[in-house]
């Protein structure tokens, strides 16, 4: 087997691993996988040949009429309400009682509900926080004490550690 330059990628092995697998020459396959370079970016499949590209930028609208699609859902209202659920749900059932499933779906083509209740990318629901550790908690809560500046009075402590008196009940302990 003659390769003539640095074995980099399977497509310079052509067919030798194909043959090898069905030779059965279980070494020249290891051999010829170990030597191919390990790095991903160099596999053949990041370098495939190059097409031209073509720069026709279509707006979303012109694609939406183009396809028949309906109208972009939004992913939260524009203003928040608590109540949006509730309301949505008192509205599906009145057009559920009055006219049935067909015209709740057709409501919900043409005019679709937001995803989500707020449109706020730092909110954290209840149901998230009430299942995090206490100290996650107040770390949320802005209620924890800052590590880098901790609130203390060094010298009330270190007189306190010089204090007799604090240690007394650990030196009866030990004697």
């Amino acid at each position: 087997m003659q390769i003539d330059d640095l074995l980099i990628t399977e497509s310079q092995l052509k067919t030798r691993l194909n043959k090898s697998v069905h030779e059965n020459r279980r070494g020249e396959f290891s051999l010829l996988l170990a030597m191919l370079s390990h790095d991903a970016l160099d596999f053949s499949e990041f370098h495939l040949p190059k097409s031209e590209m073509h720069n026709d930028y279509t707006d979303e609208e012109t694609l939406r009429k183009r396809f028949g699609a309906g109208p972009k859902q939004l992913l939260a209202p524009e203003q928040f309400d608590m109540l949006i659920g509730q309301t949505h749900s008192s509205t599906i059932y009145e057009q559920g009682v009055a006219t049935g499933m067909k015209n709740i779906k057709l409501t919900q083509y043409l005019n679709p509900e937001p995803l989500a209740i707020r449109d706020d990318k730092t909110h954290i629901p209840l149901t998230i926080i009430d299942n995090c550790e206490l100290s996650v908690r107040r770390r949320i809560a802005k209620k924890h004490t800052d590590l880098t500046n901790p609130q203390m009075d060094a010298a009330a402590f270190y007189d306190d550690l010089n204090n007799d008196a604090v240690h007394k009940p650990l030196l009866l302990a030990s004697a």
